[in-house]
């Protein structure tokens, strides 16, 4: 009869499945829509969530445009990095506000997978060309550190568009105050200038980028991470988003 040999990674698989029946008999998984035992969002729930057909200009959010680019009167008073925001669908939805609260502030990272699928089911009403790399909004190593997962970037992964995604090229290089800490705009700008900055070993001249973040407020974040990847010769840079508050 053979023993099982322990190694640390062993020990360390039987901690982590510890902790993890711990938590679940704790805090058991249940949908936040109906609350149904073991998963956070069913199937039911997650088919209710709104999706948005229409896209509006990202700046007066009233006029309809293609993929959310600018809308003409827009495009006179306004200056902005990015090409475009594609809005996956409502803020303004009791059940999507409380899944994205859970997925960013409760840090439930298996939210990822329904969102992405969210954003998935509203770019059938895209006509977005393809881009050539996905990129998410970066973290802060700090934050990263504090929250254990970048929630932008396991939002790319979820998509799973075939397309290569890169979390190398964009870095952000100085750790900020919370946006979502800030309402007004023009401290938001001061707040995240300079906050990004794209890594000299990686040549993006000519390429076609999507950003993809949760969630877009006066969209300041976006537009400093577009103007940054422009400026090293970027040939657009659309942003996806799963919603809008």
């Amino acid at each position: 009869m053979h023993k099982k040999k322990f190694t640390f990674s062993n020990i360390e698989s039987f901690f982590a499945s510890l902790q993890k029946n711990f938590l679940d008999a704790l805090f058991p998984i249940c949908c936040l829509g109906c609350g149904t035992f073991d998963s956070w969002l069913c199937t039911s729930c997650h088919i209710a969530l709104p999706t948005i057909t229409d896209q509006h200009c990202p700046c007066c959010k009233k006029n309809i445009t293609p993929n959310g680019e600018l809308c003409f009167a827009c495009m006179q008073n306004h200056s902005v990095g990015f090409d475009g925001v594609f809005v996956a669908s409502s803020y303004h939805d009791p059940l999507l506000k409380k899944v994205i609260h859970y997925y960013k502030y409760r840090f439930v990272r298996d939210l990822a997978k329904p969102l992405a699928l969210l954003l998935a089911q509203s770019l059938h009403n895209s006509h977005m060309i393809a881009p050539d790399i996905i990129i998410p909004i970066p973290l802060h190593s700090r934050r990263l550190r504090w929250r254990g997962f970048n929630q932008a970037e396991e939002l790319a992964r979820a998509l799973d568009l075939q397309i290569p995604i890169n979390t190398d090229i964009l870095k952000r290089v100085r750790y900020t105050a919370p946006q979502v800490s800030m309402k007004n705009k023009i401290d938001r700008q001061k707040n995240i200038k300079n906050a990004f900055c794209v890594t000299p070993a990686h040549n993006i001249e000519g390429q076609k980028i999507l950003l993809i973040d949760d969630i877009m407020t006066t969209g300041t974040t976006l537009s400093e991470c577009a103007t940054v990847l422009k400026k090293s010769g970027a040939q657009s840079v659309h942003c996806l988003v799963i919603a809008r508050e």
